[in-house]
């Protein structure tokens, strides 16, 4: 059986955190900065931690990702 390969546009998007957490960008930070409140602009800046229910489907496609 060949080794698994890394799903190459999730390991660009996610990075995994000391803990073992994932660690995503916000969407909506591309366009039609206009209509946003800077507050809200500001809040997407940050990156955050990925909920559980999605770490457990994304977790198949980075099983190489240190």
């Amino acid at each position: 059986m060949p080794k698994m390969k890394t799903h190459r546009g999730a390991a660009k998007r996610f990075k995994r955190t000391g803990s073992g957490k994932l660690k995503r960008s916000h969407a909506y930070t591309s366009h039609l900065f206009a209509n946003k409140s800077t507050k809200a602009k500001r809040k997407l800046r940050k990156s955050t931690v990925v909920s559980k229910g999605d770490f457990k489907r994304i977790r198949h496609l980075l099983d190489n990702i240190k």
